[in-house]
């Protein structure tokens, strides 16, 4: 199978979170397929570390590797951003709303890591979106838009519930995104939504050094995604070390289940169903 025909050599791309993480591997694989790139993360030695290294690749392979300060939860930054990328480059091919962050939140919790996780995982997302699209379906060559969603976003467990819903809106806001790119006229731009397995990144990490072994590598999750666009899937579902994809689509099942057998919600964590969903993941029931 041949790349995904936005990802060519001389073509441009435009990462945001993309100092640290899938971000930053993404903008190595790019560089690697003889693309332009153009970061964008928070300002700060992190940005400039990744911008150097991406710069020193970037010469090697002939092409071009910037840096661009940008909080995504900005849009006048968002803006200026696609000014930019638009200014190095001309035309952009390649866009990944792919910034996030995940501090602690509750449901009854403060207010500012709700504030702030809705900003930059939800909103970010969609301003990045709204402000790139235009000009890249104006430009006429084959581009493409990949959001980084969540397997938080689907199954929502219990934990974090802020992450949850503004990873349930990227999801819900990039299927529109893709129903409304497939039905414009000659419009070469689709979109894609990228589900991360557990991936050992800064996000992940925490106090760890040392990746587990369940986890993926920034480098695997962004080789399988390649090979995701190139097969043309919409859902970039990626296993890790631990589930397989078998294991996720029941758990998917599960939770969409909960509406369909009229449980109550997140049964999969409630105590009178617990083993029905063991049994239910282990093949000897199903979602009843």
């Amino acid at each position: 199978m041949t790349q995904h025909p936005a990802l060519k050599a001389g073509n441009s791309a435009v990462i945001t979170g993309g100092a640290s993480g899938i971000g930053l591997a993404s903008a190595k694989a790019f560089i690697d397929l003889g693309m332009n790139v153009m970061i964008a993360d928070l300002k700060g030695e992190r940005l400039k570390r990744a911008g150097h290294e991406l710069a020193a690749l970037a010469e090697k392979k002939g092409v071009q590797a910037l840096a661009h300060a940008t909080d995504v939860s900005d849009l006048s930054e968002l803006e200026e951003l696609e000014r930019a990328a638009n200014r190095a480059f001309g035309n952009v091919h390649v866009l990944m709303n792919n910034a996030g962050i995940q501090p602690q939140t509750g449901i009854f919790g403060k207010q500012m890591p709700w504030d702030r996780i809705i900003d930059v995982n939800l909103t970010g997302v969609i301003n990045g979106t709204r402000i790139f699209a235009p000009e890249m379906r104006a430009h006429g060559e084959p581009a493409v838009i990949i959001n980084t969603g969540s397997k938080q976003g689907i199954t929502t467990p219990p934990g974090n519930p802020a992450y949850n819903v503004a990873k349930a809106g990227v999801k819900a806001f990039t299927e529109a995104l893709q129903h409304e790119l497939r039905n414009i006229e000659g419009c070469k731009v689709e979109a894609h939504l990228l589900i991360p397995g557990f991936v050992f990144t800064p996000l992940t990490a925490g106090e760890r050094t040392e990746k587990p072994d369940a986890a993926w590598t920034p480098e695997q999750t962004v080789a399988f995604m390649l090979e995701s666009l190139k097969a043309g899937d919409f859902y970039i579902l990626c296993p890790d070390g631990e589930v397989d994809r078998q294991t996720d689509e029941k758990r998917m099942m599960w939770a969409i289940g909960d509406i369909v057998e009229n449980r109550p919600p997140l049964s999969r964590w409630h105590p009178d169903y617990g083993d029905a969903f063991k049994a239910y993941l282990n093949g000897d029931g199903h979602g009843h």
